[in-house]
């Protein structure tokens, strides 16, 4: 959990600076979030293996380029429906990963 905090924190740091000159990357956007954690995720899983991390680095990352791409608008999405997506997928992820662990020890 320290490892993806530290990485998710320098990642939305750098997104952040460059939201300084391209908006849609602001330090409070959806958009910066959702990328830091998804290199968060992905960085943690190469490191650790983490089952959830497959799931949800991807999942973020899919969020945050719907995001980008509301923000720009190339689309439009509902928020309440995208973030609902993301919260019952990252559910999902952790649940299929303690199910998973647990099949593995036995």
């Amino acid at each position: 959990m320290c490892y993806w905090f530290v990485v998710s924190v320098a990642a939305w740091g750098a997104l952040s600076l460059i939201g300084i000159y391209w908006h849609p990357l602001h330090a409070s956007s959806a958009v910066a979030c959702l990328f830091a954690m998804a290199i968060g995720c992905l960085a943690n899983w190469f490191k650790n293996h983490s089952f959830h991390c497959a799931i949800t680095g991807p999942l973020f990352m899919i969020a945050g380029a719907l995001f980008l791409a509301s923000e720009v608008h190339i689309i439009q999405i509902n928020e309440s429906w995208l973030w609902s997506c993301v919260v019952i997928g990252v559910g999902m992820a952790f649940l299929l990963e303690w199910m998973y662990a647990r099949r593995r020890e036995s």
